[in-house]
């Protein structure tokens, strides 16, 4: 699995539509990228304005499928417009069959 979490920072009047356009593209990814497994609208806590993609793909094939597909160039057209980002705060592979929680 190769997954990834990225930041936004929204202009705080375009929070509901940044919210609105992360989840249209969850919604069209998963049902229809046969490599998207997990895509995730997460608020900071503490910050408002700042937004979470947390996206998990069956593989790198599968991530960079999405990103040359329709729903990320959809995505970023509206959203590039009032979010600044992506910040890449995490991207790799999952280790071992069936990765979970080290013990």
């Amino acid at each position: 699995m190769y997954q990834f979490l990225v930041s936004f920072t929204v202009r705080p009047e375009r929070r509901d539509d940044f919210v609105r356009a992360a989840r249209r593209t969850a919604r069209d990814s998963l049902a229809h990228e046969p490599g998207s497994r997990r895509f995730e609208v997460i608020a900071d806590a503490a910050d408002p304005d700042v937004f979470y993609l947390n996206e998990v793909y069956a593989d790198l094939a599968a991530f960079t499928a999405h990103a040359e597909g329709p729903y990320f160039a959809e995505f970023f057209a509206e959203a590039g417009a009032y979010a600044e980002g992506p910040v890449w705060l995490m991207k790799g592979t999952v280790v071992g069959a069936g990765a979970g929680a080290a013990r």
